[in-house]
């Protein structure tokens, strides 16, 4: 529905014509301000002269690259300060610089309840304090204890150690503790299922491990018993001091106990061997998205050249900073992030996705979020995050009244016009965007994207509403996380930057996929990053290594099996992923990953993967519905039943099918790209459930085992319907048409327009009730612009005429003062009042007029007189008559006969004659000279 049919067009245009004055108003004070200003390289500009600014060059020229960014096209970046090689030496240059500082910080639960929900289930909600915090000196204390404590405790130098809990504030000193020491540190994540936990801990034979209380209750327990070498446990936790019934042979510490038993003088003043560069840091263990977690081996030196390479692409790091860690801390973008963070001096305040925000689904009503009481000025976050809060902020929008929800919406749109002109919009993030940013805060300056690829839309939406910039960044585990990020004032989407200075890239053909580096516009092929950040492999996993390489240079390495092209800029763009390219039965190439990114826009999905298999000709769905889409859907077609009952309605499948349709249609996907068949999931696939990693990247080969027999249910329906038409999307099945909605249900809402040039141009959130969309620069919308203008000149011009005319009315009534005046003095003489003289008299025909007007009276200035010609054949002169050539001399020369009329309230009087006069016979001179 266009935007003019939501809002009375008398209110559109004032809307309109008050941005106008205002960018008016505000123009002049912009530029001077601008111009006085010295800018930071980089942070001026338009969009498409900022675009134009290189980020990276081909170090040989060839479109394979390599492409290194233009600060580092002759040496790459090691490190962030100089001798700082090694990861303990960075905690203790920043334990001197900033001891006094805040390190780290966790808030302290004040109570706890159980509340049911709607469904019967009982949520655990909790009440927060404030944040207390540990300075760099105690922290820095805390660990250098533990690893002392440890050392007592039998861990041996470049001897295993694994580390299985949640993101805490003990997470990152345990894990400096292991720098320090050189205790090679084995990161599991806290939601591996057993089998993966045990399958970490038996291949890096360690003997100690640091976990939660929680996940040892829950998880670690059930699976000692599989891990023979395992001998101790530390606990995080302060409570309780003793653990029995556990088997024999193993023993439970608490960190404290462990922190005191290295803090005794014989323990803390054993001298520690210090680890070299090369020494490993951490074994990682991926999430396991593609199979069984695999542990990457990371040295000193990859993390330290990692660090050195994102920090350089964050504007102003200092100490102000807060962050807020909520990551797991065994993904590397987390770790990272943090370890940047202590680099720097930054404080880092911990938190969870559970008690983040203050609609978060452990916070009880009425009390603070993490964000709220913390307010971060940095942030990393997910896709998956973001993409709730932007549909969270969505639906809010929708729930508004029309004129609230338009001017929401031309707000957003008028914003994102001005950021690509490179200019901030204070007034719309304090009147509009205020509420929306407090979501996480009110203070953050830079948001990281990493992990998966962001939605334009998302993206869009976070650099508006959230008021901060969003870099998207790309990288992986095998690379320390640091591949490219996005200059922050760059607002176009889709691109996730140039390298970073610590590393470089180039483009590998793939010919079975089409991308070669030849390709016009712009060269493609798979992404090969190498560069001091490439780690040393894979964990006791030689098969696995063919992915690494070193070249002739002794540079390392690694094939990411991502498809990406480069543009002209210098900036990277990923297209495509060699592992989630299927070649259907009719021999198309789909892009699963395309699929799910595409569909994951409509606002009735929540969460989608796309299936397909090489022995069919088609592609389906299984979908997680957003729950107040599905139920609005159902109850506009009247269809009744819980959640689960509906996801397994037949009808429901067909409804949400045409949708999802709707929505592949308008985001231009093939036909063979368009789900044929979907299965919906009533519940939501989290890391728990093992469907999807931490890091909300799903887990093909479990989701396709947990659907293995719907995917042969439809298998079996398409089989005969296959094979009269091969690959053509069902827009609305026979069930579907027999279905009538009591009321229009609009499926996409909150739909974006998305352009796929290099240009790219601004998104705007559309809904069905209040949308911006790209025809608004064209069609009706233009006519709507120009008549704006056309109305503000025209006021102006009416006000410059209204002044003009004023300002002769004073002027008139002055002379007429001045008039009165001399007639009154005239009255004395003439003995009536006249309120006008006129001097008629022929003018020689040499002049070309026939007749001339004067108009009276004539009022002098120093002996001269003044007065108005008006010509019968000529406009209006003014005549000026000096006493040598006056009035009187005109009318007694031969050629001039004088006539003056005197017009007076009763008519027009003759003027009196010498007879007439009475007395003395003559009046004036001789020459008949008037007065």
């Amino acid at each position: 529905m266009k935007l003019k049919e939501e809002l009375n067009p008398l209110l559109l245009l004032l809307f309109h014509l008050m941005v106008w004055i205002y960018t008016f108003i505000t123009f002049l004070p912009c530029c001077l301000v601008s111009w006085v200003s010295v800018p930071e390289a980089g942070f001026c500009g338009s969009e498409e002269e900022r675009a134009k600014r290189a980020k990276a060059l081909s170090v040989l020229g060839c479109p394979e690259g390599p492409y290194r960014a233009v600060g580092a096209t002759k040496t790459l970046a090691t490190s962030l300060q100089p001798g700082v090689d090694t990861l303990d030496k960075m905690f203790e240059f920043a334990a001197k610089r900033f001891p006094h500082r805040d390190c780290l910080g966790a808030r302290v639960v004040i109570s706890e309840e159980d509340e049911e929900q709607g469904n019967g289930k009982l949520f655990k909600k909790v009440v927060l304090g404030e944040y207390t915090w540990r300075s760099y000196h105690e922290a820095f204390t805390a660990a250098s204890q533990l690893g002392s404590g440890l050392a007592s405790l039998g861990q041996r130098p470049k001897s295993n150690i694994a580390i299985f809990c949640e993101t805490r504030a003990e997470w990152l000193i345990a894990a400096e503790a292991c720098f320090m020491h050189n205790f090679p540190l084995a990161t599991l994540y806290s939601t591996l299922g057993g089998p993966a936990i045990a399958h970490g801990l038996n291949e890096t034979e360690v003997t100690h491990i640091i976990t939660s209380r929680e996940l040892l209750e829950t998880r670690l327990k059930d699976i000692l018993i599989e891990v023979p070498r395992l001998k101790h446990i530390i606990v995080v936790d302060d409570t309780p001091t003793s653990w029995p019934g556990y088997p024999r042979g193993i023993t439970v510490h608490n960190m404290a106990a462990i922190q005191e038993l290295g803090a005794r003088p014989e323990n803390a003043a054993r001298e520690r061997k210090r680890p070299l560069p090369t020494d490993i840091a951490v074994i990682m263990y991926t999430s396991g998205s593609t199979g069984r977690p695999k542990g990457v081996m990371i040295s000193h030196s990859n993390i330290i050249a990692g660090l050195a390479g994102m920090a350089a692409v964050i504007p102003n790091l200092c100490e102000e900073d807060t962050y807020i860690g909520y990551l797991p801390l065994a993904h590397v973008l987390e770790l990272s992030a943090e370890l940047v963070c202590i680099a720097h001096g930054c404080r880092i305040g911990y938190s969870s996705p559970q008690t983040l925000a203050d609609q978060s689904t452990k916070i009880k009503k009425g009390s603070k979020g993490d964000t709220s009481v913390l307010q971060p000025t940095l942030m990393a976050a997910v896709p998956e995050i973001m993409d709730r809060i932007y549909k969270s902020v969505m639906t809010k929008v929708e729930e508004m009244n029309c004129i609230q929800r338009t001017l929401f919406t031309l707000a957003y749109n008028y914003k994102l016009e001005k950021l690509s002109e490179g200019y901030s919009t204070p007034l719309c993030d304090k009147l509009v965007f205020r509420k929306v940013r407090s979501l996480l805060g009110g203070r953050t300056r830079v948001l990281l994207s990493g992990g998966a690829p962001l939605s334009a839309a998302t993206q869009r939406f976070m650099n508006v509403c959230l008021c901060c910039p969003v870099g998207q960044g790309y990288g992986l585990t095998e690379t320390c996380g640091a591949g490219t990020i996005s200059e922050l004032w760059d607002y176009s989407t889709g691109r996730v930057g140039g390298p970073l200075v610590c590393c470089e890239i180039k483009l590998k053909d793939w010919v079975e996929g089409g991308y070669h580096s030849t390709d016009k516009p712009h060269p493609r092929g798979e992404i090969l990053i190498g560069g001091p950040n490439v780690t040393m492999g894979y964990y006791k996993s030689e098969d696995k290594n063919q992915d690494f390489f070193v070249d002739e240079s002794g540079q390392r390495w690694f094939c990411t099996g991502d498809i990406g092209e480069f543009h002209k800029d210098g900036c990277l763009k990923i297209i495509d992923r060699k592992k989630d390219l299927v070649k259907l039965q009719a021999g198309e190439y789909v892009s699963l990953g395309k699929v799910e990114a595409m569909l994951k826009n409509c606002p009735l999905v929540d969460n989608i993967c796309a299936y397909a298999n090489s022995d069919e000709t088609y592609v389906i769905g299984f979908v997680v519905p957003n729950q107040k889409h599905f139920l609005a859907l159902a109850d506009q077609y009247g269809i009744r039943g819980s959640r689960e009952e509906l996801c397994n309605s037949k009808a429901m499948e067909e409804l949400v099918l045409k949708v999802i349709t709707e929505a592949a249609l308008t985001a231009q996907l093939e036909r063979f790209e368009i789900p044929r068949k979907i299965c919906l999931s009533p519940e939501p696939w989290t890391p728990e459930t093992g469907l999807v990693t931490d890091a909300f990247k799903l887990k093909r080969k479990e989701l396709k085992t947990h659907y293995q027999d719907d995917i042969e249910r439809i298998a079996a329906k398409l089989q005969k319907s296959c094979k009269k038409k091969e690959a053509e999307p069902e827009t609305c099945s026979s069930l579907c048409a027999t279905l009538k909605p009591s009321t229009k249900f609009a499926p996409n809402k909150m739909e974006h327009l998305e352009n796929s040039t290099a240009s790219q141009k601004h998104l705007v959130p559309q809904t069905q009730s209040s949308a911006i969309s790209q025809a608004d620069k064209s069609g009706g919308n233009a006519y709507l612009y120009i008549l704006i203008v056309m109305c503000f000149y025209g006021v102006f011009l009416c006000g410059i005429m209204l002044g003009y005319f004023r300002s002769k009315r004073r002027e008139k009534r002055r002379i007429n003062i001045f008039t009165r005046l001399v007639h009154e003095e005239e009255q004395r003489e003439w003995g009536a009042l006249p309120k006008k003289h006129s001097l008629t008299f022929p003018v020689p025909a040499a002049a070309g007029l026939r007749s001339m007007n004067v108009s009276l009276p004539f009022y002098g200035n120093h002996g001269n007189h003044f007065g108005h010609l008006h010509c019968e054949d000529a406009p209006p002169s003014p005549l000026a008559c000096t006493e040598q050539s006056s009035v009187s001399s005109l009318c007694s020369s031969a050629d001039t006969r004088l006539a003056i009329e005197e017009e007076s309230d009763s008519g027009t009087v003759e003027a009196p004659d010498e007879k007439t006069k009475g007395g003395s016979g003559k009046r004036g001179d001789d020459s008949g000279s008037t007065p």
